[in-house]
């Protein structure tokens, strides 16, 4: 009955800090799902001309405040590696002091502080997404400023916010799972090298990444994109999240690819180093075959390994017969991941 009670006076007081948030930024703050407690606030270093901007997306446990910390996510294409760690750091840090009290203002605060250190300490220097993209952008999807990306349609939002960042896991509290690196592609000077691992919670997903940015190839490399999906046995759903890295769609393809191969408990990441040489669409192309190549070669699927070199009449001929079936069972996958989507 104690931890009853408990949970009534944080619901109380998670009600009463949404609602002052809300009238202190207005349209900055957006509830995506009130019933579950997931909300999200876009904070820029200026409100006329923003030059950089995180979205922070927040799910609030039940035991809020006074046993468990918010469920976070930092979104933003620029913000990775030492920076990433810097600011997360920072709001850890905040909650430990703040252990029991409001912290939501303070972090929120604390993302626009680093903003505008990083702003007036990047005055001289080009716009971030510029420096971070290649030229290859679709010409139906040019952007600007900010990466829309880093603002997820309230749609697929929840799926998202799942695998956030959770303060009550440590570094140590879990073993970092074995790292497995495939082999690299390279088209025109680009290469394309994929990496995997097994995970089963989102702690094991941060720690690969953290992990893999030690190899100082793959932290240079022009974009780390990844995408991963945990399947939880309880519920029945499943984590699952994927990031760009200023590939435009890539990290949203990589997914897709997942989700089609049904895979499950497995993070996949593709390092591209760019070349100089425009791919256009063949990069995605050459992003999907390294996933599909490392998921067959560690047998996360038994699909025949980079299925684009085989080639020839004869092989056509002799899938004639079961692509029906294969049809079938990838529209029926499709199906299933556009309805946790929807």
């Amino acid at each position: 009955m104690a931890t009853t009670s408990y949970h009534v006076g944080d619901l109380q007081a998670q009600i009463d800090e949404i609602e002052a948030l809300s009238s202190i930024y207005g349209d900055e703050w957006c509830v995506i799902d009130e019933a579950s407690r997931i909300f999200c606030i876009k904070i820029s270093d200026d409100t006329e001309v923003p030059k950089w901007t995180i979205c922070l997306q927040i799910i609030l446990p039940d035991d809020y405040r006074s046993e468990a910390p918010p469920i976070y996510q930092l979104n933003a294409t620029w913000l990775r590696g030492p920076e990433r760690t810097e600011l997360s750091n920072s709001l850890e840090e905040i909650y430990v002091q703040n252990t029991g009290e409001s912290i939501l203002y303070i972090w929120v605060e604390r993302i626009r502080e680093f903003l505008l250190e990083k702003s007036k300490s990047n005055d001289s220097a080009e716009s971030p997404e510029r420096r971070k993209w290649t030229e290859e952008v679709d010409e139906d999807n040019s952007r600007s400023g900010t990466a829309e990306s880093d603002f997820s349609d309230p749609h697929t939002l929840r799926l998202s916010m799942e695998p956030a960042h959770l303060l009550t896991e440590l570094p140590g509290d879990e073993e970092l799972p074995p790292v497995k690196h495939g082999e690299a592609i390279t088209d025109r000077r680009s290469t394309f090298q994929p990496h995997l691992a097994p995970v089963v919670t989102p702690t094991q997903v941060k720690r690969v990444l953290d992990k893999l940015y030690e190899n100082k190839k793959i932290a240079s490399a022009t974009h780390n994109i990844y995408a991963y999906r945990i399947y939880c046995e309880d519920r029945q759903t499943f984590l699952q999240d994927c990031e760009d890295d200023g590939e435009t769609a890539a990290g949203g393809r990589l997914l897709h690819l997942l989700q089609i191969l049904d895979v499950r408990n497995v993070m996949v990441v593709v390092s591209r180093w760019y070349g100089g040489i425009l791919l256009g669409p063949d990069r995605f192309k050459h992003i999907n075959n390294c996933a599909r190549n490392i998921l067959v070669q560690e047998n996360y699927t038994d699909l025949p390994e980079d299925t684009s070199k085989a080639g020839g009449k004869t092989k056509a001929k002799n899938q004639e017969g079961k692509m029906k079936s294969t049809t079938t069972k990838n529209t029926r996958n499709i199906i299933f991941c556009c309805g946790m989507v929807l």
